[in-house]
């Protein structure tokens, strides 16, 4: 009977400390917040200027295929709105011919979120928005889209960012997000005594 007495006075200290918690967040919610949610503005201003990029690209996406190919280029990437955008201009070329392609990069200052939208020279349609963020110094961003006639999800991970340097990933998953195949990996490196910042 003590055990039990023990117990129940143990769960209801428990869920008095839980109300208090909650009443106290529900009072400050912006304080909070503020201490939890990063200010991303800058996150993207390690892209300003020109890069070296090495493209290695999966040719036939969730099909199994193990086909990869190889292409070599530039980037040239521009602040907008005092960096509450940045526009970057892609273009590699390999054995398949050129990717050529267009990155508009909006912040949006409410949700501490970038909005990422692709748009390919081969069709010059600006894709929907592919949105996330950065903590600890890794960017991840999502969005679902139709492939080969079937909605899928996608990843962005931008990630090994220096001063230099940075990497990027694409994935796609069929599944709802359990299993993800890369099939866009580039490497960058900034070109010396550049910048178009």
């Amino acid at each position: 009977m003590l055990l039990k007495w023990t117990l129940l006075c143990s769960l209801a200290a428990v869920l008095l400390l839980l109300a208090v918690a909650s009443s106290s967040a529900a009072q400050n919610p912006t304080s909070a917040a503020s201490k939890t949610q990063h200010d991303g503005q800058h996150d993207f201003d390690f892209e300003g200027g020109r890069w070296q990029i090495h493209l290695k690209r999966l040719l036939h996406p969730l099909t199994g295929s193990k086909e990869w190919v190889e292409f070599d280029g530039t980037s040239v990437t521009r602040k907008v709105w005092d960096g509450k955008a940045w526009l970057e201009e892609f273009q590699t070329t390999g054995p398949t011919g050129k990717v050529e392609g267009l990155t508009l990069r909006l912040y949006h200052p409410d949700s501490h979120q970038w909005y990422l939208y692709w748009s390919n020279a081969k069709d010059g349609v600006l894709g929907i928005p592919t949105i996330g963020e950065f903590k600890d110094g890794v960017g991840e961003f999502y969005d679902q889209e139709p492939i080969n006639g079937r909605a899928i999800l996608v990843r962005y991970v931008w990630s090994k960012i220096t001063p230099n340097s940075a990497h990027f990933e694409q994935a796609f998953s069929d599944d709802g997000g359990k299993t993800w195949e890369v099939n866009w990996i580039t490497d960058q490196t900034r070109v010396a005594d550049e910048s178009s910042r």
